[in-house]
């Protein structure tokens, strides 16, 4: 996490907790000479436009009130859509039983990327599921290895 992003967490997250959203993404970003501050949240069912405008103006708020961000930026807030990032051990877990894309600090199996369902979360390791032609085979990833991890769609 960034240094800004871990300034405007303790900011943000009480409004996210006022409204019942859970805060899945804070990402503070230059493109071009601009600045965006991306905060993606989500809650139980999903999130829609109407959501995403009153939390952007609950968080907007408490931002004018303490701004750590010395330059003009804009403020997207967003749902994180259906590949959205997993972040953290709930997050993890809760993929349980769901498609699933890792891609590796290091390869296994000469691959650095798998796609496939995730089957279980261990300590030390996940199980993915994932199809090779027409099998199936378990892929073992140590957790220490994983780089990123999102769910996924599969078609």
């Amino acid at each position: 996490m960034s240094k800004i992003a871990e300034q405007v967490e303790p900011i943000i997250q009480p409004v996210l907790d006022d409204l019942n959203f859970e805060l899945v993404e804070i990402e503070y970003v230059k493109e071009g000479k601009d600045h965006f501050l991306r905060i993606s949240i989500d809650k139980d069912g999903g999130v829609d436009l109407n959501d995403c405008t009153l939390a952007s103006e609950k968080i907007s708020e408490a931002m004018d009130e303490n701004d750590p961000i010395p330059e003009m930026y804009y403020l997207d807030v967003a749902s994180p859509g259906a590949e959205r990032p997993i972040k953290n051990e709930k997050a993890l877990k809760d993929a349980i039983t769901h498609p699933i894309f890792v891609s590796l600090y290091a390869p296994i199996e000469k691959e650095k990327e798998w796609l496939g369902i995730l089957k279980d979360v261990k300590e030390d390791i996940i199980l993915i599921e994932v199809k090779e032609k027409s099998k199936t085979k378990t892929i073992e990833i140590p957790r220490n290895k994983i780089a990123k991890a999102r769910h996924a769609v599969m078609l």
